[in-house]
């Protein structure tokens, strides 16, 4: 079992301050069912154009009803710390997740490049192909400068964060040794987590324009360039959790080098990405927008300190207060007085502005929200919680066909993506339930 040293820290909260008993019950209640709804078993049929499930084990995938029929890994691996998952489900996926991994360097059909090492986008239920790129679900077709010319950066530190989180709950380390294609899985984390492109000195994740990865699944829409924070940020603690694991290997050196590499992270992310709007900026170059998304999961993972939290703390909470970030509990990727002009919410984005996106509210990053808030005003995180437990309970998918909370995401005019998804109660009920643990 890793030790509370090895826990990735964060500040303390009040347990009773941000969801009540009552509250916290209802968003797991929903979260189990979502999940329940999410998961394919073994031979499973899903339809037609999907086959059935032939990978040997559950799978869980994005959401209920219809909502993305494959196996992501970012989906999952984000759901992970409710602590609803079993070993036994945990293992398949992370093997699975492991086996698909590329073993050499090859170039799509459509131009793209796929590096040794790279971790898929998705992985196909029927016959367990990796499809390394959004966009498709075809494996010979996979891969066109739409979505970049590298697979997304995020999926490779979602890979170290899926093993962690196995090591951790199981209390033993022996996965770390097993064989697949010829590597261990120790070896597989650490090819992985070195795919993306980084900074020699600052180890933060870039992109240029002939070198492009989506930076985040969340935001596959977008073009990003530059040096990128949120999934650098994804590096920050996939390498406290590569340490971590070197650590009761035995490993000190290793332990000792990802120990650096998140040192030199957390130091350059406030330089970096420092934004006059007071929120960091989601890139250094192209669709340098505040990033309400970055800004918070900063202020979660212990990224920010001293007078950075504050700051970003009190910028997220008079933008709650503007109403300029959330609607009914859910949140915007940027501020809306903070679209890079009126016709667009990001520089670069293939979506409708005020869509999905490029405008519309997330249930997703909710609790890190209302986790950052809180430094600063535990009332309105509590408001901000509440809005958005209301919302669930007001659409909640189990009163029938017409219902379908939790929702990908929705927008002011009543639109809604993708009913019955699971990052949107799992990812604020991972972070809730920490807080009730008092582990933040």
């Amino acid at each position: 079992m890793l030790s509370a040293p090895f826990l990735l820290q964060g500040q303390t909260l009040d347990k009773t301050e941000v969801l009540s008993k009552d509250q916290f019950e209802f968003l797991e209640g929903l979260t189990e069912a979502v999940l329940e709804a999410s998961r394919i078993y073994p031979n499973q049929f899903i339809s037609d154009a999907f086959g059935a499930n032939n990978t040997g084990g559950t799978l869980i995938r994005p959401g209920g009803r219809n909502a993305y029929p494959s196996f992501w890994i970012r989906d999952y691996a984000m759901s992970l710390e409710t602590g609803l998952i079993s070993l036994e489900e945990q293992k398949h996926m992370l093997l699975l997740t492991a086996q698909t991994q590329a073993n050499q360097t090859w170039i799509t059909s459509g131009g793209s490049m796929i590096p040794v090492g790279a971790i898929a986008d998705h992985i196909r239920i029927d016959d367990g192909l990796p499809i390394y790129f959004p966009g498709t679900y075809s494996f010979t077709d996979q891969g066109t400068e739409k979505w970049g010319s590298l697979p997304p950066y995020g999926d490779q530190f979602m890979f170290v964060h899926m093993a962690y989180i196995y090591v951790k709950a199981n209390g033993g380390m022996s996965i770390l040794s097993e064989e697949i294609n010829g590597l261990n899985l120790i070896e597989r984390l650490t090819l992985a987590f070195h795919v993306p492109p980084s900074g020699l000195e600052n180890q933060l994740v870039i992109a240029s324009e002939k070198f492009r990865g989506v930076d985040f699944g969340f935001r596959d829409a977008i073009e990003f360039t530059g040096e990128l924070l949120y999934p650098s940020l994804l590096k920050y603690r996939a390498a406290l959790e590569l340490s971590a694991l070197f650590s009761i290997m035995n490993r000190p050196e290793l332990a000792v080098k990802y120990q650096q590499i998140a040192k030199a992270i957390k130091e350059s992310i406030p330089n970096v990405f420092r934004d006059d709007s007071g929120f960091l900026k989601a890139s250094t170059k192209l669709s340098a927008q505040p990033d309400v998304w970055g800004t918070s999961l900063a202020v979660y993972l212990g990224v920010l300190e001293g007078e950075e939290l504050a700051a970003a703390s009190e910028v997220l909470m008079e933008a709650y207060k503007k109403g300029t970030i959330s609607y009914r509990g859910n949140i915007r990727h940027v501020p809306t007085d903070h679209d890079f002009d009126e016709n667009k919410v990001w520089e670069k984005s293939i979506a409708a502005k005020n869509t999905y996106q490029n405008g519309a509210y997330w249930g997703t990053p909710t609790g890190w929200v209302a986790y950052a808030i809180h430094q600063s005003s535990p009332e309105l995180a509590k408001q901000l919680a509440t809005e958005y437990i209301d919302e669930l309970i007001e659409n909640d998918f189990r009163k029938g066909t017409a219902f379908g909370a939790p929702y990908e995401c929705f927008d002011k005019e009543g639109g809604t993506q993708n009913p019955v998804y699971l990052t949107s109660v799992a990812s604020p009920l991972a972070v809730f339930r920490e807080i009730l643990s008092g582990q933040k």
